[in-house]
């Protein structure tokens, strides 16, 4: 295992750092989008573990032993020097184990509770999110040391990020599944609206277009992707001036991509579409 250190490591300008994004799907290639911006010099591996795919439904001890593996084998495969977990699930479960198993850095993604409720003139927040983040104690502990006396509404989608999954890869999902599982989100209450919503799956920003003109009422969406990005480039530093962009190397647990969908989604090009051999590390689930 090799072991970075940072900000020394990034300073032979003439090596483009490799970095690792990882989710249970597509949703983190909305997050990869803001880091190409930040740092479009870096060599990005984005890897998927599709075959636990939504890992929102799955309990802690089994997200948690399921990452640990896959992390360890596509850490062992592309020697990255930094990872993005692209994955709100992931993020509230497995980080801190990760940072102490590994010795390079780890930019999560959490729920975007502190500038909702900063910006909110309402006063009324809803956080669209997995069933798995809305249950888990680190959602609610953002929620009491940044939700600064707004009324924070959890709303854990059972679908929205299969739908999203479905929609993404061409198949047909009409407005009113998609409008089914915002409704709570909208909430009205002593003459006040939902202002904000925090979009607490990288899979929902896929959807945001439909998500606009389904919305009963006008909202600020908040997504994490941009933030996740300038993290991501505080620890890598800024790009060089000239460099030679390389394709997007994919790889996945279950499926093999679908390279054509994966370049129009990311704005892109890819290449190397790998399936990772799991069987031999985690128990199916």
């Amino acid at each position: 295992m090799r072991t970075v250190a940072f900000p020394a490591a990034m300073s032979d300008s003439t090596r483009a750092p490799t970095v690792l994004v990882f989710d249970s799907g597509l949703g983190g290639l909305s997050v990869f989008r803001e880091l190409k911006r930040v740092r479009p010099d870096a060599r990005y591996v984005y890897a998927a573990d599709d075959a636990a795919f939504p890992y929102g439904r799955l309990d802690e001890a089994t997200v948690l032993a399921r990452v640990l593996a896959v992390m360890d084998a596509l850490i062992a495969r592309y020697r990255p020097d930094a990872v993005v977990i692209a994955c709100n699930t992931i993020s509230t479960v497995v980080l801190p184990a990760l940072r102490a198993r590994h010795a390079i850095p780890f930019v999560g993604t959490v729920p975007a509770v502190k500038p909702a409720c900063e910006h909110s003139a309402s006063g009324l927040v809803s956080v669209l999110a997995t069933p798995g983040t809305v249950k888990r104690d680190y959602t609610q502990a953002l929620i009491r040391e940044f939700g600064h006396g707004c009324a924070v509404t959890l709303v854990g989608s059972q679908r929205l990020a299969s739908l999203a999954e479905q929609a993404m890869a061409g198949g047909a999902v009409p407005d009113a599944d998609i409008a089914a599982e915002i409704v709570p989100v909208f909430v009205e209450a002593g003459g006040r609206r939902t202002d904000t919503v925090v979009l607490a799956c990288t899979h929902y920003p896929l959807l945001l277009d439909r998500l606009q003109r389904l919305a009963p009422w006008p909202v600020r969406w908040v997504d994490p992707a941009p933030a996740i990005a300038r993290r991501l480039g505080s620890l890598l530093g800024p790009a060089p001036q000239r460099f030679q962009p390389e394709p997007l190397t994919l790889v996945a647990t279950g499926t093999p991509f679908d390279q054509a969908l994966v370049e129009a989604l990311a704005g892109a090009p890819a290449q190397a579409n790998d399936l990772l051999d799991l069987a031999p590390l985690v128990a199916s689930v």
